[in-house]
């Protein structure tokens, strides 16, 4: 049995999955609004055939994980290709950090720069947060491809450790409910289709960033603010996704 060593630090991500999967279900129509604009936004910049946009394609997958409709994937590209569209959004990424010195990134994409950084300056300010400047709190994480897969899908967790090094992943990470296999970025779709075409469900596979460390959350207070700030970010039209190294398991 080949011996694990966990990489990057920190818990499982099983906790943070689950979480967002929730809030997902049930803000349905705001989860198409935003995977549509990052739908938009790949087909701009690197065309409208997934074959050849790497970033089309993970976008394409990540709205069919989210149970996305063909139709609206399609109204996407055709939206990005010029047909009947006059959205031109923008990428931005704030950092900062929340209560307690939580590290947080927040990314963005936006028709009004301005609206959206206001918008989520007040959203860490009215909860104990702090915006920072550029580069304040990304040197913090690490940009790598993970792939979850539930525990009830995993039959053999030694061959499944086989082919994810096979497959150029960096770290694999077990659990009881589940595995995490960390890629770089650019092996991250090579590794989520041969995972796929092995046969494994996949719980969840994008890129993201991951904390090079963790910091819990001792004062109840700090923890009630953080999961509010979350919430609030999570659930605004121009934000895509919100990272942090908050320790939620050891914190809660």
């Amino acid at each position: 049995m080949l011996e694990r060593v966990r990489l990057l630090a920190g818990h499982s991500k099983w906790n943070n999955i689950k979480n967002r999967k929730g809030k997902e279900d049930a803000k349905r129509a705001k989860v198409f609004t935003k995977l549509g604009r990052s739908i938009i936004v790949a087909a701009r910049e690197g065309g409208p055939d997934p074959d050849y946009n790497p970033a089309l394609k993970a976008a394409i997958d990540k709205a069919k994980a989210e149970n996305m409709p063909n139709d609206n994937i399609d109204r996407a590209i055709k939206k990005a290709t010029g047909d009947g569209s006059s959205d031109n959004y923008e990428e931005v990424r704030y950092e900062g950090y929340g209560p307690g010195g939580v590290a947080v990134l927040v990314d963005c994409l936006t028709d009004n720069r301005n609206r959206t950084a206001a918008d989520v300056r007040h959203a860490f300010d009215k909860y104990g947060g702090n915006l920072g400047q550029d580069g304040c709190v990304s040197f913090m994480f690490d940009r790598k491809g993970l792939i979850a897969i539930e525990r009830e899908n995993v039959k053999d967790e030694d061959e499944l450790t086989m082919l994810a090094l096979d497959l150029g992943a960096d770290d694999f990470v077990g659990s009881e409910d589940g595995v995490e296999i960390i890629t770089a970025p650019d092996v991250f779709n090579a590794a989520k289709e041969g995972l796929e075409e092995a046969g494994y469900t996949l719980a969840m596979a994008e890129i993201t960033f991951l904390p090079q460390n963790e910091s819990t959350l001792a004062n109840e207070e700090h923890i009630k603010q953080m999961n509010a700030m979350i919430d609030v970010l999570e659930d605004h039209d121009d934000v895509q996704e919100v990272y942090h190294n908050w320790d939620m398991e050891g914190g809660e």
